[in-house]
């Protein structure tokens, strides 16, 4: 029988360690609805914390917080840079490389208009999934943080298909084909494309 918590029951999340999982500060939570609705309070505040005023996202320390900010309330990690390894993301020992390599980038990105601004929040978000800074809450947090920098760049926020994309469905599998898409053969078109759907 698989655990309650373990994300490889539901397909929506990293799994994490059993060290990870002591890092769970709410003691009520037995089940994954629960901790997803415990996270949601968290993120939901993020958001208004995040647009509150002006930030500049394109600041490691705008990102540390704001992860901090969406899950801080549920697990002693958030906020922190990944230390174990990963079915998916970078080693974590180059997390902090790869976050200023991206966030060169996308100062550049958006300083020479190599991209439109839409295109240049996308592949933000996409990098950043790739990264995948934090033991947990990574497309969470990518796509908060690509709405950010859309914001940033003058455009709206995303839609993301316009539902949640936590749970397994057909939403959730656009999107993470989009990713794979932009994975495998550089193409973001079809992150882009959805998340403006």
């Amino acid at each position: 029988m698989s655990d309650p918590l373990n994300g490889e029951a539901d397909g929506a999340a990293t799994p994490l360690s059993a060290e990870e999982r002591e890092g769970l500060i709410p003691a009520y939570i037995t089940l994954r609805r629960e901790l997803n609705e415990a996270e949601q309070i968290g993120i939901d505040d993020a958001d208004r914390w995040a647009f509150s005023r002006k930030r500049d996202v394109l600041d490691e320390r705008v990102l540390f917080r704001l992860h901090g900010r969406m899950f801080g309330a549920v697990w002693t990690w958030a906020g922190k840079r990944r230390t174990t390894v990963k079915n998916i993301g970078i080693d974590p020992l180059q997390i902090e490389i790869g976050l200023r390599q991206l966030i060169d980038d996308a100062r550049y990105w958006t300083g020479h208009e190599t991209f439109g601004p839409d295109e240049i929040a996308v592949r933000f978000h996409h990098r950043l999934t790739q990264i995948h800074p934090f033991q947990n809450g990574n497309g969470r947090f990518s796509r908060l943080a690509a709405d950010m920098l859309a914001v940033q760049l003058g455009r709206g926020r995303f839609t993301w298909g316009q539902g949640t994309l936590t749970a397994i469905g057909a939403l959730r599998k656009r999107y993470v084909d989009a990713l794979h898409e932009a994975d495998r053969n550089h193409d973001v078109r079809p992150l882009l494309e959805f998340a403006r759907s």
